[in-house]
């Protein structure tokens, strides 16, 4: 299947944005960015201010567009009112996808999360119905950031029904790279490590993120699909065995892991974008001094 000939990223001054679009240009493809402020230093071919929820802004910046990155979004219920959060973040993905349609735009991505699960967030402890999680386990949603995800990947599906859109949403863990948050949760998780259990100690660094969205946009895949990705090992030093032991005896195990393998089954999002994490974070080796503790 060819590449697209200009990939419109939203969310474009974020984390993940930015990380899509230096990879973008790398690749020599053409892209837009849309971001409520043009932050002024990302590698966008044409950048465009707004909201991601406004039509007419959205309208604009899929001009000459043929696939769309969505990655704008209030990235935890933490950052605004539940109902900021929620209405913020689906009227942002309905407005995208459905614009992008009319457009006659026919692939997109979702920047999902691991978070649509309903565990990350919930106000009482959760646990998973089964390990590794996969994409045919029942969700727990009980907070506004998981329910906005939901139903962005409802969202997409509809879109597909509705338009004959080609959507994928990446059910994407904890984002970041040496220096930009692992180190910092590698620590907290050394030293509280039932902190990890609601995400699985698992994470993805942002280029690998990038990589799985540019693959998720040129892969000959049709109609909807959520996958889980993340990288192959956890951000704690602790092997996995032990950890689910001690901090997730109860759930039902459906293997056994080896070192410090992640609980989470990417096995999808092999088989149908062909993606392989690429960054693995390096934890301190054993012998080495710890890293200094973190002030809380």
């Amino acid at each position: 299947m060819s590449g697209p000939r200009r990939i419109l990223v939203t969310g474009a001054a974020g984390r993940l944005g930015r990380a899509a679009l230096t990879l973008f240009a790398d690749r020599l493809i053409p892209t837009t960015g849309l971001d409520l402020h043009d932050p002024g230093d990302t590698r966008a071919g044409r950048m465009v201010t707004g909201s991601a929820g406004d039509p007419t802004v959205v309208r604009d910046a899929l001009a000459g567009v043929d696939a769309v990155f969505h990655c704008a979004a209030i990235p935890a219920p933490t950052l605004g009112t539940p109902h900021e959060v929620f209405t913020t973040n689906t009227r942002a993905t309905f407005t995208v996808l459905e614009e992008a349609a009319q457009a006659g735009v026919m692939r997109a991505v979702i920047a999902g999360s691991l978070s649509v699960t309903g565990l990350p967030w919930s106000p009482h402890p959760r646990t998973p119905a089964y390990l590794p999680i996969d994409e045919d386990m029942p969700l727990q949603v009980a907070d506004p950031y998981a329910l906005s995800k939901q139903t962005d990947e409802a969202a997409g599906a509809m879109m597909a029904r509705r338009h004959g859109m080609s959507v994928v949403a990446l059910r994407l863990p904890l984002l970041g790279g040496p220096g930009d948050q692992f180190d910092t949760y590698a620590r907290y998780y050394a030293e509280h490590p039932e902190w990890g259990a609601k995400e699985l100690w698992a994470y993805l660094d942002t280029r690998d993120a990038a990589r799985a969205g540019l693959l998720a946009l040129t892969a000959p895949v049709t109609g909807f699909h959520a996958v889980f990705v993340a990288a192959p090992d956890t951000l704690s030093a602790t092997d996995t065995e032990a950890l689910l032991d001690e901090h997730l005896p109860g759930v039902p195990r459906r293997m056994r892991w080896t070192g410090r393998s992640v609980a989470i089954d990417t096995g999808r999002a092999t088989r149908l974008l062909g993606f392989t994490p690429e960054h693995l974070f390096p934890l301190s080796l054993p012998g080495q001094a710890p890293p200094p503790p973190i002030r809380k």
